[in-house]
């Protein structure tokens, strides 16, 4: 059973940075494109980026030049590094397998305010 749980997430003020990490179980790993989403209050969740299983990463428009994802396969890992936020990245990050999707985690909640 394949368990997601991201972590990272906090309270920070607009131009800032955080990073963002998602650890995931099972062996499926290394052969599938990772992804990371976000909901904000009252809105559907939405792909922020994506990162195939050889690195290749992909961004939504909204967050293009200011996130950068990343992954390590032999720990499981994947990185969402996040600067000059903005208000409008308030939202719950989430992670998971976009063309194998998965049991989504509790996610990890970013709030970008003065």
């Amino acid at each position: 059973q394949v368990q997601l749980v991201e972590s990272g997430g906090g309270l920070v003020q607009p131009g800032g940075s955080l990073r963002l990490s998602c650890e995931a179980s099972g062996t499926i790993f290394r052969i599938y494109t990772m992804a990371w989403y976000r909901q904000a209050p009252g809105k559907q969740r939405e792909l922020v980026a994506h990162i195939g299983r050889t690195g290749t990463p992909t961004y939504a428009n909204s967050v293009k030049g200011r996130f950068t994802i990343s992954r390590d396969n032999a720990k499981r890992m994947m990185y969402l590094q996040m600067n000059s936020l903005k208000p409008e990245d308030t939202a719950i990050y989430y992670c998971n397998y976009p063309n194998n999707i998965q049991d989504w985690g509790q996610g990890t909640q970013v709030t970008v305010s003065s």
